[in-house]
């Protein structure tokens, strides 16, 4: 197993849109594994290492949250905050080519691309992992956000890496579906 420092956990249960009236209860939950990435301050071409760093932890990480949900999940998404010494790259090579395979493994399928974000970030940074349904890629009442922050990562010569689920809509959704796509 590569250098994980910590794994932090959140879970959100939501009974009340933010203007307090109440909604269907959804369960959102996330897990940010703070890993030493091994490409801080290296210009490096071939990022082959940290697609399969993601591709391993994928999996474990994706089965804890599932565990963690009320109900089986409907959306998911992905982030990561790379420290000041890596590169925004960095950060996509955990997440795109190898991460969504054990993800969509653990909650039984998924059709639709997993959304993603990635950024350079300060110690104690937050990052904003956005929420998809797993196969409507234009259910707009699914599209959601978490934002989270581990206080003492990244460090300098790390990565977190973000994995985030829910098993519902946003709350008291009214956007409804897109439009049919041609």
């Amino acid at each position: 197993m590569t250098d994980v420092r910590k794994t932090v956990f959140f879970r959100e249960n939501i009974t009340a849109d933010e203007m307090g009236r109440s909604s269907d209860p959804i369960t959102r939950v996330a897990v940010a594994a703070v890993l030493r990435n091994p490409f801080a301050g290296v210009d490096q071409e071939d990022l082959s290492q940290l697609f399969e760093l993601s591709a391993e932890l994928g999996q474990s990480l994706a089965d804890e949250l599932v565990n963690m949900l009320s109900e089986a999940p409907v959306c998911y998404g992905k982030a990561a905050l790379i420290g000041s010494s890596g590169a925004m790259e960095h950060g996509a090579a955990v997440l795109h080519p190898a991460l969504g395979k054990p993800v969509r493994a653990a909650i039984g399928g998924g059709k639709a691309l997993m959304p993603s974000n990635h950024k350079v970030g300060p110690l104690g940074g937050c990052i904003d992992l956005p929420l998809g349904h797993k196969d409507e890629p234009w259910s707009f009442d699914h599209i959601d956000t978490m934002t989270l922050c581990v206080p003492d990562a990244p460090r300098a010569d790390e990565i977190v890496l973000c994995i985030g689920l829910s098993d519902g809509t946003r709350a008291n959704p009214r956007v409804g579906k897109g439009p049919t796509q041609s």
